[in-house]
């Protein structure tokens, strides 16, 4: 047994000195938990702009319908999934920021800490010590099935670095939680914490991105129910991906960090003088230089379908939402038959105004850029501060 241990590390050390091997494996020899497979095998490259895409998803403000959830079983803070990039031509996303639970759903789910896990995931019976997974709340996956296909791809950013897992599993709890991977993930990424089924990384300091549609899944040569067979796949994927959703942002790589330290990256952006933070562009719209975030003084400097809100660019409340027909002033009997951020108000869809808040000029109805223009527990939804519905 001794002898074939130090087999199998000399060849996992030969993979780390010699990368453009390929790296298969057969899961079972790494479906440990203290010996899963290395950082190294589903880190991004060192050149990725880590700290620059960090920073725009912090600034994400669209805010799709069942976005919001909390971090944990018992209340608390709450993370929002943003849609500010699901529409890009390639490389679409979703994106959040939260905290690391550990999750060990699938073959491995008597692992530390959790007494009540599951046998399956999602998609098949991933091994959590072997397969970098990511989970999501079950009722956004099912609201964008057609996105979140299974085993997409998903770019995390932790304690500085950027690894790629896939989307695995889900989470039906209730109530349903946000911020949540696989054992093996979760200990890559913070390796000194000893985490587990019942201990996990509390700050909400990790960021989420959520490749969508068929060209971000990774393929069943790569993938089983079980392991993941060919980390090279995972990691060329994520690499391309990354790149192009990068591109799309105006960030700039070279000199990130990616698995790594240090590193200097640049997030191109539009700026004028405001306290709040402009929108992040997604560079998609009609009138190129006038899209999403740009300065702007009146509402003809800005592209269909945007207003100039607040001296920028910005999806206007009153004349766009995501449910045509269901926007300011359609007739409706009930809050569910209005589209976000609208509520059902004496039989038409409206901003409910009457909702109660601790900074006064930052409540619902009032117009915004991002998150941190509204008075909590409001969202900025489509350039307005309103309550997220359910």
């Amino acid at each position: 047994m001794i002898f074939k241990s130090s087999l199998s590390h000399a060849a996992a050390s030969l993979l780390l000195l010699t990368p453009a091997l390929a790296q298969k494996v057969q899961g079972p020899e790494y479906n440990k938990p203290s010996a899963g497979p290395p950082a190294s095998f589903f880190a991004a490259a060192p050149t990725m702009p880590v700290a620059a895409l960090k920073s725009a998803v912090a600034r994400a403000s669209v805010v799709p319908k069942n976005a919001a959830y909390p971090v944990n079983q018992d209340g608390g803070p709450t993370a929002t999934i943003h849609a500010d990039w699901a529409s890009l031509p390639t490389a679409a996303a979703y994106v959040y920021t939260a905290d690391m639970d550990v999750d060990c759903d699938g073959l491995d789910h008597n692992c530390k800490g959790n007494p009540d896990g599951q046998p399956d995931t999602n998609f098949g019976a991933l091994a959590a010590y072997e397969v970098p997974f990511v989970v999501i709340p079950d009722r956004f996956a099912t609201t964008y099935a057609s996105a979140l296909p299974g085993n997409n791809i998903v770019a995390v950013i932790c304690d500085g670095k950027m690894f790629y897992g896939i989307f695995g599993d889900t989470d039906g709890d209730h109530p349903q939680v946000i911020g949540e991977a696989s054992w093996l993930m979760a200990r890559t990424c913070f390796p000194n914490d000893n985490l587990n089924g019942d201990s996990g990384h509390v700050p909400a300091d990790v960021t989420y991105i959520f490749f969508t549609g068929k060209d971000s899944v990774l393929p069943s040569s790569a993938v089983n129910k079980n392991y993941i067979t060919d980390f090279t796949k995972l990691r060329s994927m994520g690499d391309s991906l990354v790149n192009a959703f990068a591109s799309q942002l105006g960030i700039s790589s070279g000199g990130g960090n990616g698995g790594g330290d240090g590193g200097h990256t640049t997030l191109h952006t539009t700026t004028a003088t405001r306290t709040a933070t402009a929108p992040t562009s997604t560079a998609t719209c009609d009138w190129e230089g006038h899209c999403l975030g740009t300065a702007c003084s009146n509402n003809g400097e800005c592209s269909d379908p945007f207003g100039c809100i607040n001296g920028f660019c910005n999806y206007d409340p009153t004349l766009t939402c995501q449910w045509a027909g269901h926007c300011v002033g359609a007739s409706c009997s009930s809050n569910d038959q209005c589209s976000d951020p609208f509520a059902c108000i004496d039989g038409a869809c409206a901003v409910d105004t009457s909702l109660d808040c601790s900074r006064k000029g930052h409540c619902a109805g009032t117009t915004c850029l991002s998150d941190s223009d509204c008075s909590r527990p409001l969202s900025c939804i489509l350039g307005v501060c309103a309550n997220q519905s359910g």
